[in-house]
């Protein structure tokens, strides 16, 4: 049990969120994303969350887990050719974890999201949540122009609203 992480996670509000994004930057986020599905077969969900609550601070969850509890939840995984993408931002913890369904994880190197995520962090760590939220969903099309470029048909399989949780 870290007391740090949980003073954290207690004085992070939904207010902490509303302020690092606002309508207006989520509204940016949600048109980046879709310029970038255009350009690639991938499907990007944007999630945001303040905190953990306490019982997984407890038991010690990591971003990691938690992302991977809200692909699942989310429904990234849902799109014809796994080519799902999560950008997933823990304000309390100042993390930002990307996680890629199968299709693009055998194409895409876990170093080149480490890098994506590393980025934005430092953005935000600026105070520059919606540069570092662009530059990432950039980054992260940039990498899927690479590896899946756009079939002639390229249905919107999933939202592109940024999911405050």
């Amino acid at each position: 049990m870290n007391l740090q992480r949980i003073a954290r996670h207690l004085l992070t509000t939904g207010l902490t969120v509303q302020r690092r994004f606002p309508l207006k930057v989520r509204q940016v986020i949600e048109q980046a994303i879709g310029a970038s599905e255009a350009r690639h077969s991938g499907e990007i969900r944007f999630a945001v969350e303040a905190t953990l609550d306490m019982r997984s601070l407890w038991q010690g969850k990591t971003p990691r887990e938690r992302a991977l509890e809200v692909f699942s939840n989310l429904g990234v995984w849902d799109t014809e050719a796994n080519t799902g993408i999560l950008i997933y931002v823990l304000l309390a913890d100042r993390q930002v974890e990307i996680v890629a369904d199968r299709g693009i994880n055998r194409q895409v190197e876990s170093s080149e999201w480490q890098a994506v995520c590393r980025g934005m962090v430092e953005a935000f760590r600026q105070g520059d949540f919606e540069a570092g939220s662009v530059q990432g969903v950039r980054a992260v099309s940039v990498l899927l122009e690479r590896h899946f470029p756009a079939p002639p048909a390229n249905p919107n399989e999933l939202p592109n609203r940024v999911e405050l949780l």
